[in-house]
């Protein structure tokens, strides 16, 4: 593969790369520049930019803004500011990259929120935010590695989902909100130009997850879902011809009856979520047959989260079906992933103010544990988040058809 990557700095504006550069769609297949498919087996880098409560070890405090919200009552805000930045620093490094691609994976996933690309408060920067420099570094470790990179907006404004995993206010508002579209448009716009030129990204992953089945308009919010791509592509395609743009399906990425127009773009691939059922075909059959009725190709973009035998079950199934994956998620907390961070001393003190009853100031105050063993533990958190101190999880990476020694 690495004879396919040329490499090109972002926003490059002097040199443009033919077509023939970039991984393109071939009917339900994944072609790479020098002919040969491209069938995805990788990981994600979840958690990284984009918090998530549970890969911390919390379960009620589970967004990015609710984490940032319990770290400040704790803490106090500049402390919480800098723990952002060792975190960003130190939790996903070159060395993870290389691993990864040790273990014979092909692919990457990268969730992001769209916050990293204003000047909105954002994982301690209320300002001047570092979502390309931190992508560029991903880039930079991908081509070093012959690793494909997908960049997936997990986070999207107003919110796409509803839940906490888009850091939403409970509803997914973007499909009502004039702004928060344009807003949606003109970050992907941006983006697209940035890296117009860029071989080692696969393609854009627009939204993750839009519409949770919570809500009772929920076939009024998927009637939605189309046109709103339609217009991001549109947006995209005004700078970058390039790159491939993922779809995923409404309602955890599993349901692609709302789609009806797969002709409005050359360049289109969909993607499919699935955690628990069994581990069969017919698990996946309406994805399947969906992928069939359209000819274009369909990615497993999350899985995981099983046992192991059940995980290697399933990448037999979606191996045997054309259907490729990256799981969920590459490092957390424990296990359950490719890498697992140890939980430092005194991170139960800090699991239990992010359980504990918080809404007025004199319920904070009750709760709140010593502040400088917290920060000491938060501290120490970063430190068991480098590489180096991880503990691999072999037979996990061995279940998902990835190598390790």
């Amino acid at each position: 593969m690495a004879a396919g990557f040329v490499s090109c700095g972002g926003n490059s504006t002097d040199s443009s790369l033919p077509e023939e550069a970039f991984v393109r769609v071939q009917g339900q297949d994944l072609i790479k520049p020098d002919g040969t498919k491209l069938y995805i087996v990788g990981t994600n880098l979840g958690n990284w930019l984009n918090p998530e409560g549970y890969m911390f070890g919390f379960r009620k405090t589970n967004s990015p803004r609710f984490i940032n919200e319990m770290f400040c009552e704790m803490v106090g805000e500049e402390f919480t500011g800098e723990f952002w930045k060792q975190f960003k620093d130190n939790y996903i490094t070159r060395k993870d990259v290389e691993f990864i691609a040790s273990t014979g994976a092909n692919t990457i996933r990268l969730p992001f929120h769209y916050k990293l690309f204003t000047d909105e408060d954002y994982m301690g920067l209320t300002s001047s935010q570092d979502g390309f420099a931190r992508v560029d570094s991903v880039v930079a470790w991908c081509r070093d590695n012959d690793l494909y990179l997908i960049l997936d907006m997990h986070d999207a404004p107003g919110g796409q989902t509803g839940d906490n995993i888009d850091d939403s206010y409970g509803y997914p508002w973007l499909f009502d909100d004039e702004s928060a579209q344009n807003k949606f448009c003109d970050i992907w716009r941006e983006i697209a130009d940035y890296y117009k030129n860029e071989p080692v990204i696969l393609g854009y992953e627009l939204i993750n997850e839009p519409i949770a089945p919570y809500f009772e308009n929920v076939d009024e919010l998927n009637s939605k879902l189309e046109p709103l791509h339609k217009r991001a592509v549109a947006a995209i395609r005004e700078v970058d011809n390039n790159h491939i743009i993922l779809l995923g399906g409404s309602q955890w990425n599993g349901n692609f009856k709302p789609f009806t127009d797969w002709n409005y773009d050359d360049k289109l691939m969909y993607t499919c979520h699935r955690y628990g059922s069994e581990p069969t075909a017919d698990a996946i059959r309406g994805i399947i047959e969906f992928r069939d009725s359209v000819n274009l190709p369909m990615y497993m973009g999350e899985i995981g989260h099983n046992t192991n035998e059940w995980q290697s079950a399933f990448c037999d199934v979606m191996e045997e079906n054309n259907i490729g994956y990256t799981f969920w998620p590459y490092k957390k907390i424990d296990s359950s992933c490719m890498v697992g961070v140890k939980a430092p001393e005194n991170w139960d003190s800090i699991v239990g103010f992010s359980e504990a009853r918080r809404d007025n100031y004199a319920s904070i105050r009750e709760a709140r544990p010593n502040k400088e063993l917290a920060r000491k533990a938060m501290l120490d958190f970063v430190e068991n988040s480098k590489f180096e101190n991880c503990d691999p999880q072999k037979e996990y990476i061995r279940s998902i058809k990835l190598n390790v020694d």
